[in-house]
């Protein structure tokens, strides 16, 4: 059973600490070279005051080229006009050093290790100075890559420096700043490879070129789990341009891949092909009806999640009892920028150009394909046209090696978009059933959630011999959001309930959040409006006394959360009431959750409904958020508005439904996303935290889902339950309509 995002930190945390002194903060062998000045893996610089620093996270948008460099300039005591960033690729001198970009662990997974690195290279350039001058270390200073005696003024450049640093010894606990001290982590930069990316000069996987490259696309099995029978390639080979056809058995969704001189002649040999499939055992699967099998499965008992008290007890003894069901779609991924990779696959060396989370992975599996020693297969990372887990995965990696070999030239393999939506693996539908006990003064006392969910291929499923243990889940601190519920039920009971389709299914941002917090902060709005109470008001007695929650390998720190519901109340003017107007109904709607154990977050939505044509609006979202000591404000800002905007996505129109054995939607036009028009104002205010650096890439999209649904029923007395949220959902008689709801919300 693979390890939860948690666990696996932890974990990488310990790992990290053994390699600071050990892997990461060794010298490197170049190091010995009298110009340059390499203390370890992350730092070099050169006699001409050249700073360089390599990121050892992938770029998919969420700013690491930013980030990372100023944990290490923090320290370092360099400038940005003295820098010179280069991606790091598997192997070399960054063996041992994790490159794999995931589980928002960027800044938590580097945070330790990248200032113990910029602090190891200037104390030693102190020393060196030190050296020169025939004076202690602590005379000395470090600022802007240069070192200045402090009495006389004489200065030395880190350039001038290098060759004498190149001979100190490491030091094994170089001092850090004091946070207070801190002069670039906490301000507001703007990223690093902002021009470039909006002048187009940067360079994604779609954009590189090398010499001599070909082009390939691949017909695919139409039916999840078929296989290639036979192919006539006599019609593509005849399309100008079209040097070779080659059946590709690597990746998820095998098939025949058209190789040609460029894209658009691999297309059309495509087009062209005659091919013969057996569409398998699968190619009657219907996601509605696997649905409605997960629905039923809800009376199952499941595997132990998490039990406090007695909540069956509890339940069968309250005064007042709820339940509902929640329905969690299927979902893509859908960057905008398709998978791609290029291979150049030689006798003795495999090279490839890839937009990956996994650059490990990568070159792992290439070099095992290929029968090739591990140093023989570079990878290089480009950036990312979108990951949200989907690029966790080598797949596309796998078919262009294959490819490659097969054409004996460098080859780049192109998803178009049908391909990318229907190919790739996705996000797992969900149910959840909640059953909730109220005493008879309205005080919430029982929860009970069945979870009825997917295990992720892609990363296998568990064994016959792990299904055998009844906490196989519960150890592995699964669900998130259910396991780790945040609230202070004396009685709550939760369990899990396997049921896997023949879908392929794996990380989405989020990646099990947000169906259990959508079901979570929906039924707890049930609850409040059940008994007559203010939403906010009920989460917030449900969190008291503020203490914290020992919870697995987790301490989830309540009144952080009670602080982050406040915060965002008082910001949204949750109190103030939005007035109906003739045409329009109007409500505000809130939700909030625990990442991790080290994000805290609120949420409110404000919504409005047309009377009429029921169409949806989202107007604002006013976010919350204690992650920490924050690197980069305005990092996390964009995070945010991009977290949310993902998460507005699949709450208003996200969903891949399978009809004989395939996906149904193919692009954008199915396959809906927000568009510019439909974009809330998005407003994120950070709650100042002196706690370590939390992740927050993914934290932003689970809480959106249940305070957009949360505020529609304030505006509209309607309850939704199934996710997207469409107008159709809410197309009742005018006269069902309510006049007014709560009173906190929208005035009598």
């Amino acid at each position: 059973m693979n390890s939860t995002r948690r666990i696996f930190l932890q974990t990488s945390a310990l790992a990290a600490t053994g390699l600071v002194i050990g892997i990461e903060l060794r010298r490197p062998a170049s190091s010995d070279k009298a110009s340059v000045f390499r203390p370890n893996a992350y730092i070099s610089i050169t006699h001409d005051n050249i700073v360089r620093l390599w990121l050892t996270r992938s770029e998919m948008g969420q700013g690491v080229r930013t980030t990372l460099p100023m944990m290490l300039l923090e320290e370092l005591e360099a400038d940005w006009s003295q820098v010179q960033f280069e991606q790091a690729m598997p192997g070399g001198q960054f063996n041992g050093i994790r490159l794999r970009t995931s589980g928002s662990g960027s800044t938590v997974g580097t945070y330790d290790a990248l200032r113990k690195a910029g602090a190891t290279a200037r104390e030693m350039l102190i020393a060196a100075a030190a050296e020169k001058w025939q004076v202690g270390a602590s005379t000395c200073r470090a600022r802007a890559a240069t070192v200045t005696h402090l009495s006389t003024g004489r200065h030395f450049t880190y350039g001038e420096l290098a060759s004498a640093a190149a001979r100190q010894k490491v030091p094994d606990n170089p001092p850090l700043k004091n946070p207070k001290d801190f002069r670039i982590i906490g301000t507001r930069v703007k990223r690093t490879d902002g021009l470039g990316i909006v002048t187009g000069h940067a360079t994604y996987g779609l954009d590189v070129r090398v010499p001599g490259m070909l082009f390939a696309v691949m017909e695919r099995c139409p039916s999840l789990g078929g296989k290639l029978v036979s192919f006539d390639a006599t019609k593509a080979l005849a399309v100008p341009g079209v040097r070779q056809v080659v059946p590709i058995k690597s990746g998820i969704a095998t098939g025949v891949a058209v190789v040609a001189d460029h894209t658009w002649a691999a297309m059309k040999g495509r087009e062209a092909l005659h091919v013969e499939w057996d569409l398998g055992p699968n190619q009657h699967f219907d996601s509605e009806a696997f649905l409605k099998e997960m629905e039923a499965a809800t009376s199952r008992d499941g595997y132990f999640v998490r039990n406090d008290g007695d909540a069956i007890k509890a339940l069968g003894t309250a005064a007042k009892t709820l339940e509902a069901t929640y329905e969690f779609p299927f979902q893509a991924h859908a960057p905008v920028e398709t998978m791609n990779c290029v291979a150049d696959v030689r006798h003795d060396s495999c090279e490839i150009w890839a937009p990956t989370q996994c650059p490990e992975v990568a070159q792992e599996e290439t070099a095992k394909t290929l029968g090739l020693p591990l140093d023989s297969v570079k990878v290089h990372i480009t950036l990312l046209g979108g990951g949200f887990g989907r690029r966790l995965i080598a797949d596309y990696v796998s078919e262009a090696v294959e490819v490659s070999r097969a054409a004996g030239k460098p080859v780049q393999m192109v998803w178009t978009r049908p391909d990318d939506m229907r190919c790739g693996f996705f996000h797992p539908c969900d149910i959840q059933h909640i059953s909730g006990g109220l005493d008879a003064s309205g005080r919430p006392i029982a929860w009970r959630q069945k979870s009825v969910g997917s295990d992720l291929s892609v990363v296998n499923f568990p064994s016959e011999e792990d299904k055998k243990s009844p906490r196989i889940y519960s150890d592995n601190e699964l669900p998130w959001g259910s396991f780790d519920n945040p609230y202070n039920f004396a009685h709550l009971k939760a369990n899990f309930v396997p049921l896997n389709s023949p879908v392929p299914t794996g990380p989405w941002r989020a990646v099990f959040y947000p169906p259990p917090v959508f079901a979570r902060e929906s039924f707890l709005d049930e609850m409040a409006h059940a008994v007559g109470q203010d939403p906010l008001e009920f989460r917030l007695r449900l969190l008291q006394p503020g203490d914290v929650l020992k919870i697995g390998s987790q301490e989830i720190d309540r009144s952080r959360l009670i602080r982050v519901l406040q915060v965002a109340a008082e910001k949204s003017g949750w109190q103030r009431p939005l007035a109906h107007t003739n045409d329009r109904l109007l409500g505000r709607g809130i939700a909030c959750n625990v990442y991790a154990a080290d994000c805290y977050i609120a949420q409110v939505a404000e919504v409005s409904i047309g009377r009429k044509s029921h169409d949806i609006r989202v107007h604002r979202i006013v976010c919350a958020a204690d992650c920490g000591l924050v690197i980069n404000p305005g990092g996390l800002e964009g995070q945010a508005e991009s977290g949310i905007t993902w998460g507005l996505s699949a709450t208003l129109h996200g969903r891949i439904d399978f009809k004989n054995g395939a996906a149904v939607q193919s692009s954008f036009t199915d396959f809906e996303v927000i568009r510019m028009d439909e974009a809330p104002a998005i407003e994120t205010y950070i709650v100042a935290s002196d706690h370590s650096p939390g992740g927050f890439g993914e934290t932003a999209v689970p809480p959106v889902a249940p305070a957009v649904a949360n505020a529609i029923f304030a505006a509209t007395g309607k309850r939704i339950r199934r996710l997207p949220i469409t107008s159709d959902k809410l197309k009742v008689p005018a006269s069902e309509f309510p006049v007014h709801t709560r009173r906190w919300l929208i005035p009598q």
